[in-house]
């Protein structure tokens, strides 16, 4: 089967299949990326985090927004370059401002701020299928090459 380049992007992803927030990138450009995520009722977190009441933990939701806003933007800008590159996660300012319960979609959206000396730092933002914003603010990383 072949991928599109967006898909490429997706599958290259260093992450397992229980640790992947990205179920579908919809744009990517040099300076931005929109992707979707679906929160299953079935994720790992679910069962112990308010086991009442679930709720996505904020790393969690932190964690999707890093991987389509940085890993993705990321893999993109350097795409050039050969090998998988690693991800190294060093800031974050980020607002909750709803929360996310199981089955939920959500879109993340990251504006590529800049890119320089292999640090990426973007503007970020997730909503949810019904356009309420859940989070917003800002995260930057290292992206090095094997």
């Amino acid at each position: 089967m072949l991928l599109n380049p967006l898909e490429k992007i997706v599958d290259s992803l260093p992450y397992g299949d229980g640790f992947k927030f990205v179920d579908q990138l919809l744009e990517i450009d040099e300076h931005s990326v929109i992707g979707v995520y679906r929160f299953q009722k079935i994720e790992y977190f679910y069962q112990h985090h308010f086991k009442d009441h679930p709720v996505t933990p904020g790393v969690i939701l932190i964690e999707c927004m890093a991987q389509i806003g940085l890993a993705c933007l990321g893999t993109y800008l350097i795409q050039e370059k050969e090998g998988r590159p690693q991800f190294v996660f060093t800031e974050n300012h980020i607002t909750f401002l709803n929360t996310v319960l199981p089955e939920t979609t959500v879109i993340v959206t990251a504006k590529k701020e800049y890119f320089r000396f292999g640090k990426l730092k973007v503007l970020v933002q997730m909503i949810d299928e019904n356009e309420n914003k859940i989070a917003e603010g800002w995260m930057s990383g290292m992206i090095l090459s094997k």
